[in-house]
């Protein structure tokens, strides 16, 4: 993403068709899987590594990836933790405190730059209301802890984000549905920007299947993407979904020139 401040640091071709589901994080048989990487990263994987290194020498314990890329995410997260955290998110539920979660995840969302201005007004509009919050606060805690198969919950919260009130811009678009499973969840959950997403997954050869308004096909390609990078970058020791994420932005940002 852009590069944080120094006050925040304090397709491979042919990916395999076999899909598979998840459930309560665990693998099972519809998301399309990513293809069988051989011994060797294809061609244009080892280019996207080169790139990477050239920016960050040391991979992602790089000082230099960790303060521009990393940090704020993770400090997102552990602020996500401790104010939100899945028991404390579930006795707020039962306590009626929709408005208080809404505000606490808009809040930790804004410290950091992934969405932009007006995607974080949008936000902001969308959960004013009680309504808008409970909908909102009942929706990402069945979509982050609830269960059931993959596929439907992100259907159930596609359906939730696109039932929020709106103002004047949209609030069902893939940064505002996917940044908040991001920050909680990011052992699991990957976050997209579309534009810097579909640039990366042309310059590693991968087959992302892309369509602008959410859905469950381009989120299992997404996560088919990054688990092929995990892959191939695995000597690289990624942690979770934000090395796989920031890699995926140097590939694809115009801040990282090739």
């Amino acid at each position: 993403m852009a590069r944080a401040s120094s006050a925040s640091v304090v397709v491979p071709s042919s990916n395999a068709r076999r899909t598979r589901e998840w459930s309560d994080g665990k693998l099972n048989a519809r998301e399309p899987s990513p293809r069988r990487a051989p011994t060797k990263p294809s061609p244009s994987a080892t280019k996207c590594r080169r790139k990477f290194l050239y920016y960050f020498p040391n991979g992602f314990r790089d000082e230099t990836y960790i303060a521009w890329e990393r940090q704020y995410k993770w400090d997102a997260h552990e602020k996500w933790d401790q104010q939100l955290g899945r028991e404390q998110f579930r006795a707020m539920l039962r306590a009626g405190a929709f408005v208080e979660i809404a505000a606490a995840a808009v809040k930790i969302e804004s410290r950091t730059n992934l969405l932009f201005s007006f995607e974080k007004m949008a936000m902001r509009d969308a959960v004013k209301t009680p309504a808008g919050a409970k909908m909102f606060a009942q929706g990402l805690y069945d979509f982050l802890y609830g269960p059931g198969e993959m596929q439907r919950k992100i259907e159930r919260w596609c359906e939730t984000v696109g039932a929020l009130p709106r103002r004047q811009t949209r609030v069902l678009t893939w940064p505002v549905l996917t940044v908040f499973p991001f920050i909680a969840r990011p052992e699991e959950h990957i976050f997209l920007k579309p534009t810097v997403t579909r640039v990366a997954a042309r310059k590693y050869d991968f087959d992302f299947t892309y369509k602008s308004r959410p859905n469950w096909d381009t989120y299992a390609s997404l996560r088919a993407f990054a688990e092929t990078v995990r892959h191939d970058v695995r000597d690289l020791r990624p942690r979770d979904m934000i090395d796989l994420q920031s890699f995926i932005w140097v590939q694809g940002s115009d801040e990282y020139p090739d």
